[in-house]
């Protein structure tokens, strides 16, 4: 027998990155009063859910967060909807997966240009598998491109081509402008067409998506499905009520997800109302809550009765795809910058991140100072980086490698579908870049805006250091997307780059008279004075073979004085790249020194002589 908590209803957003989850949930809030209203200047507390620094810097949304609204019904009701944001990049997949095992039901937001793209698969997937209830949100519908009838049609044959069954086919549509903050249940012409706030949409997610159920007999049952911190009672568990009512001060049985249970204290219970946490005594079924004053608790744990303790299962992720080495700093700059050099800070930093990223792995390796680190993608590992660099850490960052695989007795690897939206002109490039990558093109559609989607399946290790020179190709314009899309056999060899590296052979300041006599032939990745030491990267090869120079050498004074000697030289910007540029940029025997202020590239091996030892051997054994 069970039961529904109707005056509850819990909702994900979910959405390929940049379709307007986080604005979305924005208006939400302020329409609720959470947030004020918008002055004239259009300058308050837009997309509050995105509250780290690096959410806001790259305008992603990296951790899954939840809010809640409280909303009049027709009948004059208080409805309370909680409303999980989620992240719209396939390398932030786990957390994905996490929150909507929070949730009876989704919001899927579609671009009404862009159409569903790689990641709205993903995600869709994983919600048909939960069985979840999904309500269609076509978004940005006042885009001058809009074309919202065939988006439309592209999700209805998505659905199809997930084998979604009867009734999860039957799912509502609301169109709106999260921006304006307007919304209505039919299909618009223009923005005017919209009603003046986004009630139609809340009353959808009111009406369609189901209310909690509950088993009145069950004993308690809270299932921690992700992890915070206060500043304040330290760790706090992420949990939704499943069953029974958990109270403040209350002993509870915590089953561990090892199997083990132990019991502990409830310290303090907060529920969640507009963007902010609120102390509560109580929780009821149906509620998503934040316990604190248990220190190790984990994701996938269960707070339960301890005289009738019943655990869910653990939660489990899709299984990661890339890997990278993660070491201190041994340059010969290092200590320069950061305050954290030592290994054990490193190796407790990397064990703290698994606490609550149920998607990475961390594997030592041959080196006491240096761990192999598996994630998701290339931008999750650069989050992680970047992270560290800002807690004062100073780093050596391998080359990413996919991870393979043995099925059936043939090395398989992972491979990514790829939607790709380029002008017409540069369509040429783009096939020519993909081609020599081992790209397969599944589809090509000119809707008729002088673009071309293309979608293509291609090895992830493809992909690596692709977006740099597709950028290049297409002047900075076209869009690329992927997901992850199965393991298929090796694909065999991949030239991903095809230019070597220029090399400082000594240690000292660059001068500009040996900037100009290797800025014609060499992209500078350094300017004038700049320290440098050898076995440093400054500078990418016009040719595809590596080269030693030195950098330093300064022009010799003579008291010979003739027309013309002295001319001035322009000196051309270097290129500096940044820790994303540098990951793709560096090949198989660089790696990237990543410290609080500067990022560089350099070679494993510093001493030339030993890389020549190491190129002679690597020779000879593939010759074997």
């Amino acid at each position: 027998m069970t039961e529904t908590v109707d005056n509850i209803r819990n909702v994900a957003i979910i959405a390929h990155v940049d379709h307007g989850k986080t604005t979305l949930v924005d208006g939400l809030l302020r329409q609720s009063g959470a947030l004020g209203t918008r002055p004239p200047t259009g300058e308050d507390a837009d997309r509050v859910m995105d509250s780290l620094d690096l959410e806001r810097e790259k305008g992603i949304t990296i951790l899954a967060k939840n809010t809640a609204v409280t909303y009049e019904t027709t009948d004059g009701s208080q409805m309370k909807v909680n409303i999980v944001d989620t992240p719209g990049h396939a390398d932030f997949g786990g957390e994905v997966e996490r929150a909507l095992t929070m949730v009876d039901g989704v919001l899927m937001l579609v671009d009404a240009s862009e159409g569903p793209l790689p990641q709205t698969r993903f995600v869709l997937r994983k919600t048909l598998d939960l069985g979840l209830k999904v309500i269609l949100v076509i978004n940005k519908i006042d885009r001058s491109d809009a074309r919202i009838a065939e988006v439309v049609n592209e999700v209805e044959e998505l659905f199809l081509d997930l084998d979604a069954d009867i009734d999860q086919l039957d799912f509502p549509i609301v169109y709106c402008s999260a921006r304006e903050g307007r919304a209505s249940m039919n299909r618009p012409e223009s923005l005017d067409d919209l009603e003046d706030d986004l009630s139609p949409l809340l009353d959808t997610i009111v009406d369609h998506l189901p209310a909690p159920r509950h088993d009145p007999e069950h004993p308690l049952q809270a299932w921690v499905t992700n992890l915070d911190a206060s500043q304040f009672v330290g760790r706090l568990a992420m949990c939704r009520v499943l069953n029974g009512e958990i109270r403040k001060g209350q002993t509870v049985a915590w089953c561990r997800s090892d199997g083990t249970t132990e019991p502990a204290k409830v310290a303090v219970l907060y529920v969640t109302e507009n963007h902010e946490r609120v102390e509560r005594d109580s929780a009821g079924p149906g509620e998503l809550i934040a316990v604190a004053g248990i220190d190790d608790i984990g994701i996938g744990d269960t707070l339960c009765d301890p005289a009738d303790p019943r655990p869910k299962d653990s939660i489990t992720v899709d299984e990661p795809s890339l890997a990278m080495t993660i070491g201190i700093n041994t340059s010969p700059l290092a200590g320069r910058d950061g305050s954290k050099m030592t290994a054990r800070l490193m190796k407790a930093r990397l064990d703290a991140e698994l606490v609550g990223n149920v998607s990475l792995k961390v594997f030592p390796t041959e080196r006491p100072d240096a761990w192999e680190v598996h994630a998701r993608g290339e931008l999750q590992l650069a989050v992680l980086v970047e992270t560290m660099r800002r807690e004062g850490f100073e780093l050596t960052v391998g080359k990413p490698a996919v991870l393979t695989r043995e099925i059936d007795g043939k090395i398989h690897e992972p491979v990514e579908a790829v939607s790709i939206d380029v002008p017409e002109e540069h369509l040429g490039a783009v096939t020519q870049l993909l081609g020599i990558r081992r790209a397969v093109l599944a589809n090509m559609v000119n809707h008729g805006t002088g673009w071309v989607r293309l979608e293509y399946r291609i090895p992830a290790r493809g992909l690596l250091g692709f977006r740099t020179h597709f950028l290049t190709e297409t002047r900075g314009t076209g869009m690329i997307h992927s997901v992850f899309d199965g393991w298929e056999p090796w694909f065999g060899q991949i030239r991903s780059r095809d230019r070597g590296s220029i090399v400082a052979d000594r240690s000292g300041k660059t001068t500009p008279y040996s900037i100009v006599s290797l800025q014609e032939r060499a992209n500078l990745l350094v300017g004038p004075t700049e320290e440098v030491y050898e076995g440093m990267v400054v500078a990418e090869n016009s040719r595809s073979e590596d080269m030693d120079v030195n950098i330093t050498k300064e022009k010799k004074l003579t008291n010979m004085r003739a027309s013309g000697s002295d001319n001035t030289e322009k000196l051309i910007p270097p290129n500096r790249l940044s820790l994303e540029q540098a990951l793709e940029f560096v090949a198989d025997d660089e790696c990237v020194e990543v410290t609080p202020n500067s990022t560089r590239i350099r070679k494993v091996h510093l001493d030339a002589g030993e890389r020549a030892r190491k190129l002679k051997a690597h020779k000879n054994a593939s010759a074997v």
